[in-house]
């Protein structure tokens, strides 16, 4: 056997509830003479698995056999009854200013060639109450480095939110945002995090951290916020009592050994402060930049891959993330089956991937979100920022075509 489908695995996720034998799970989900079954059965037993296998599991041939053990772990992670949960937000996604210092190659939402604006805190708060009229129970806020957009600029912004909406959580401010707030105020990451959160913060998004890879870094020009400062700024957010989220970016002349270090740099810092809720691949676009040349665009097969390595290798992370504003929606559908169990959220108007030529819808409707996790064999679940259920989805799952048959039209 050298493919299972979604079937196979439910079968597989039945068996393991009885609690069979780890060789009769792996007779089920990998060929006995499958190269990877010794990663297999550490991760059966509950093992973590190390550098070394993670990049044995990049270069293993079968993609389908990966993503059986990613789809295996994810139904572990969930729990009993649990198991076909894929979760999704009602959010909205707010952009205070695209200007920028910094001048990362990669990046065309804050590209010179845009034009620049800077809202002011009413026109900011014009952008919310839409999201509000929606019935939106977060908002997504981050934005370029702008020397205008200081500390006391998103201080006003988040106290005008919460005043309108106190409801409403306030998911804003990558570690990139914290530190050059911090250095244009002269006081310390801790202090600038105090004065946020007394404003209204409620959590952080995991942007920013691009690879942490220095050589990579260098030639895509990011001088912004190295690994042992994004992962500072987050660890002190977890000290904290905040909840942030994770993301690496590929597509910007990384290897898998960069990616393999960059998860596992993750990993370590959550064993230490354990406060990220889930682990964000994304892909790079190339349109308004002068990179796309000297770069290799990831393939389905290389993005189906970091979801499904990533839950097997992160984990101490609860969630991963098919990011549909940047997989597409059919590709995030597939991903549920490699260890996804998130889809993020309906948006609103999303500018930063757009503005590098995604040319995936805007914004999706929460009907339209259900839609696709059902079809895709899974039930939706609504859940607010820190994955707290607010509803599940009376819409039954429902598969349409074998998985292999929807891999095979997407990595062709």
């Amino acid at each position: 056997m050298t493919c299972y489908d979604v079937a196979l695995l439910e079968s597989v996720s039945r068996q393991h509830e009885k609690e069979l034998t780890v060789s009769v799970v792996l007779e089920k989900v990998l060929p006995g003479s499958s190269t990877i079954s010794d990663i297999a059965e550490r991760i059966y037993a509950g093992e973590r698995i190390t550098s070394a296998d993670a990049l044995r599991l990049y270069h293993h041939p079968d993609l389908l056999e990966v993503g059986a053990l990613g789809e295996f772990v994810r139904r572990r992670k969930a729990g009993e009854g649990k198991e076909k949960f894929v979760y999704y937000i009602h959010n909205m996604h707010l952009n205070p200013t695209n200007f920028c210092v910094e001048t990362c190659r990669f990046c065309s939402y804050a590209n010179p060639g845009n034009k620049a604006y800077s809202w002011t805190v009413e026109e900011v708060l014009d952008e919310a109450r839409k999201g509000a009229q929606l019935g939106i129970n977060e908002i997504h806020m981050v934005g370029g480095l702008n020397p205008i957009c200081d500390l006391n600029y998103y201080e006003e912004v988040m106290k005008a939110i919460k005043a309108e909406f106190p409801h409403l959580h306030l998911k804003a401010m990558t570690a990139v945002e914290i530190e050059y707030l911090a250095n244009l105020e002269g006081i310390s990451f801790e202090e600038t995090l105090k004065r946020l959160v007394a404003a209204g913060l409620n959590s952080m998004p995991g942007g920013g951290a691009e690879i942490f890879d220095e050589s990579v870094r260098t030639k895509m020009a990011v001088k912004k916020t190295p690994a042992h400062k994004w992962l500072e700024i987050h660890g002190i957010a977890h000290q904290m009592g905040m909840k942030t989220t994770a993301t690496m970016l590929t597509g910007i002349g990384e290897a898998v050994e960069h990616k393999v270090d960059h998860m596992r740099l993750l990993r370590d810092q959550q064993d230490i402060s354990g406060g990220f809720m889930c682990f964000i691949p994304l892909k790079c676009y190339y349109e308004g930049t002068t990179i796309a040349d000297e770069v290799v665009e990831p393939t389905a097969d290389d993005l189906l891959r970091d979801i499904a390595i990533s839950r097997i290798f992160l984990d101490n992370f609860d969630h991963i993330k098919a990011y549909w504003i940047q997989l597409g929606v059919q590709l995030a559908q597939v991903a549920l089956s490699f260890g996804a169990d998130d889809l993020d959220g309906t948006i609103g108007e999303e500018k930063i991937t757009h503005a590098a030529g995604a040319k995936t819808p805007l914004q999706l409707a929460k009907e339209r979100m259900e839609e696709l996790i059902s079809t895709a064999g899974y039930t939706p679940v609504e859940r607010d920022t820190v994955y707290n259920i607010r509803r599940v989805s009376t819409c039954a799952p429902s598969i349409v075509g074998a998985l292999s048959d929807r891999v095979a039209s997407l990595i062709s």
